[in-house]
């Protein structure tokens, strides 16, 4: 990807109380930018172990020996991918939350540096679409190896395509550009088209994937969102029937204490931090989108148990609800762009951001201006710049919180 020559330094006015949190807030994405740039906006992924071209002939394509390579690579404390052949690659969702936080600093500062950015990354997304499919979508640029299934690189999922749909919708909402539209509009089409809806109860699961069966409440939400914020523009009825039915299905899974797990089977049986903010945040597009405020009392149920059992006092985010490590950047990131989001509900939510952001910015901020991956002590950090995992979410989240300061 070519890069903007011209990156923004200096801060826009603020005034009160918040001009040292603006202040400290836009030089850390300053930061950032600085090192996207410098590095062509090319990162690691947390798990792209499997591109580790010197050691994958060794797992013969054995399921079990293809888990261990890769949760092997994204486990270990120190970045082993120089060594086993894993290179920097662009990353399509990578490019989707960039093309957001670029958008968003484009409406706080005017500078069109960061418009030139976003369209940018909007247009890489239209020209990397994964084909064969009846709608844009989007996947991963190495293999993966689920607990449930093997995923080739390229085929889509319903988590990437519905953030970057969401990017599109951004797009049209900021630039006024109907072409933005029409991508938004074919990678709903794609999750009505490619992907299975199972029905449960009242509601419906949209599946993870487009091969096999994978039922997941974040990948379900997501899709249920897309569809709603999409149904904003449009009006298509079968959009709002489908995701008034996957947000019921994942409504109705609540558990007595207002969490979820990540999934029902027996072995996706955990909450966490970040997978619990998306699972917010789509129950919010589909409020604010649909005016149909009936999952609103779960929603609000959630975001109460998610505040109380996720922050430490000092901002620190936890990364599960029975322990804080390890700290890890995506638990930061979607913290922060989840508790500005819900500032119109929420009155406490941007002081918590703040906290939130500046504990990320002391304790995962390289000084050339990349996020650290994990800290699992004061003393051993993962120090791996993964770029959707990490560069990409914390420039969207500190854009948003920048611009709402």
């Amino acid at each position: 990807m070519s890069t903007v020559t011209l990156a923004p330094t200096k801060p826009q006015p603020a005034g009160g109380k918040n001009a040292a949190v603006k202040s400290e807030i836009f030089q850390s994405i300053g930061r950032l930018s600085a090192w996207l740039e410098a590095n062509d906006y090319r990162g690691y992924d947390t798990f792209d172990g499997l591109n580790a071209r010197f050691v994958r002939p060794f797992t013969f394509e054995n399921n079990f020996l293809r888990t261990v390579l890769q949760q092997g690579v994204r486990r270990f404390p120190l970045n082993l991918r120089p060594l086993l052949g894993v290179r920097k690659r662009h990353s399509t969702k990578g490019m989707g939350f960039l093309a957001r936080g670029f958008m968003r600093l484009h409406a706080a500062t005017g500078q069109k540096a960061w418009a030139d950015k976003a369209e940018y990354c909007l247009q890489w997304l239209i020209e990397n679409q994964s084909p064969g499919y009846r709608g844009a979508c989007w996947g991963n640029h190495f293999d993966y190896q689920s607990r449930s299934f093997y995923l080739p690189k390229g085929v889509p999922t319903v988590v990437w395509t519905s953030l970057i749909g969401h990017a599109f919708l951004d797009g049209y909402d900021h630039f006024k550009n109907d072409r933005y539209l029409e991508i938004a509009v074919s990678a709903c089409e794609h999750i009505l088209q490619d992907l299975a809806l199972y029905p449960d109860g009242e509601g419906a699961c949209i599946s993870y994937i487009p091969i096999g069966k994978s039922l997941v409440h974040n990948a379900n939400t997501l899709g249920g969102s897309l569809l709603a914020r999409t149904y904003s523009h449009t009006r298509k009825e079968s959009y709002r029937e489908v995701a008034q039915k996957a947000i019921q299905y994942t409504g109705q899974y609540q558990r007595p204490n207002a969490s979820w797990w990540y999934g029902e089977k027996d072995n996706l049986h955990w909450v966490d931090n970040f997978h619990t903010a998306y699972v917010l945040d789509c129950f919010k597009f589909y409020s604010d989108s649909t005016d149909d405020g009936r999952f609103d009392q779960n929603m609000m149920r959630g975001y109460e148990y998610w505040k109380e059992t996720f922050f430490l006092p000092d901002g620190t985010p936890r990364y599960y609800d029975h322990k804080a490590l390890p700290l890890d950047i995506q638990c930061s990131a979607q913290a922060i762009d989840t508790l500005v989001f819900f500032h119109d509900r929420d009155p406490e939510s941007m002081g918590l951001a703040v906290k939130v952001a500046q504990w990320t910015i002391e304790h995962m901020q390289d000084r050339s201006g990349y996020f650290y991956y994990r800290r699992y002590s004061p003393w051993l950090v993962n120090k791996t710049p993964t770029l959707h995992w990490g560069q990409a979410t914390m420039m969207c989240a500190l854009a948003g919180l920048y611009q709402l300061l």
